[in-house]
């Protein structure tokens, strides 16, 4: 029995300088299932996905199997220099396949659907990030990004390539980007001095995208606290913000991406009710 990948359509480009393409799974000729392949200019390397992996027919024959390696030869035919995965929570036999092919869980996307504004705990106070601020907070925020990207399994100048596309996409205006919502938490009162030292930083983009029935989906970029403050609960202050802001605009649905060995936070976004929807596993080629 001889499996086999074959065209679907012609590539197409994609607005990522890179290109895509439907692909049909072959068994002696009868269709078996069918994925995608694409690729994505990060900097100077391209990077690749392979996504939308079906079998419809004989599961459990190796042919998912085959249907990724296939796929990756193709990435790497296209000059990919890694490849990326997003597998859903429920599909338990996909995560599996993931790990037997070499990819490494790197991240989690959660979300959770927003009912009533949460109430802030007393003392503290939210205060915008206004341009002066801008450029000092952005380059702080760029750092531990690229630090966690290299943690999750890219090299640096991957991380770094990553980083710098997507601040420059979700932050093309500044401080001043329309939809993007920029908060520093302070303590309220006090003295001059801890009044003005920011306890930790919020960047939610109020709609990153819409789910497929329409529904706005709104998208924590970055939850930071202070060094000097951890541990006092102000991660959780600035989630109920982030919370607030959305429904303040009307968006009732909530997303984030959590690296994987970032137990703390993990187990803080399950005490304040997100669910975990898909793992996200890559590999260099």
């Amino acid at each position: 029995m001889t499996t086999t990948l074959r065209p679907e359509g012609p590539e197409t480009p994609t607005t990522a300088g890179g290109r895509t393409r439907r692909w049909r799974i072959l068994s002696n000729g009868h269709q078996v299932g069918s994925l995608r392949t694409t690729s994505a200019r990060h900097g100077t390397q391209l990077w690749g996905e392979i996504s939308e992996l079906e079998i419809t027919e004989g599961r459990g024959r190796g042919r998912g199997t085959f249907g990724a390696l296939a796929a990756e030869e193709v990435l790497r035919n296209w000059g990919c220099a890694r490849v990326d995965v997003v597998v859903p929570e429920s599909a338990q036999a996909a995560r599996g396949l993931a790990a037997t092919l070499g990819y490494a869980e790197r991240m989690r996307n959660l979300g959770k659907s927003l009912t009533a504004a949460p109430p802030l705990p007393g003392g503290v106070t939210a205060r915008p990030i206004g341009a002066a601020e801008f450029p000092a907070w952005l380059d702080r925020a760029a750092r531990a990004y690229v630090r966690s990207l290299m943690d999750s399994g890219l090299t640096e100048e991957q991380a770094r390539a990553k980083s710098r596309l997507d601040h420059h996409n979700v932050l093309q205006q500044g401080a001043d980007t329309p939809g993007v919502v920029l908060r520093r938490l302070y303590r309220a009162g006090g003295d001059d001095r801890t009044a003005a030292e920011p306890l930790g930083s919020l960047w939610v983009d109020l709609h990153l995208r819409d789910l497929p029935d329409g529904t706005p989906l709104g998208w924590v970029m970055v939850v930071e606290v202070s060094p000097a403050h951890r541990g006092r609960g102000h991660g959780r202050t600035l989630m109920l913000l982030a919370e607030r802001e959305c429904l303040a605009a009307g968006v009732r649905e909530l997303g984030l991406n959590v690296f994987s060995g970032n137990e703390v936070a993990l187990r803080l976004y399950a005490s304040l009710g997100y669910r975990v929807v898909n793992r996200c596993y890559g590999k260099q080629l």
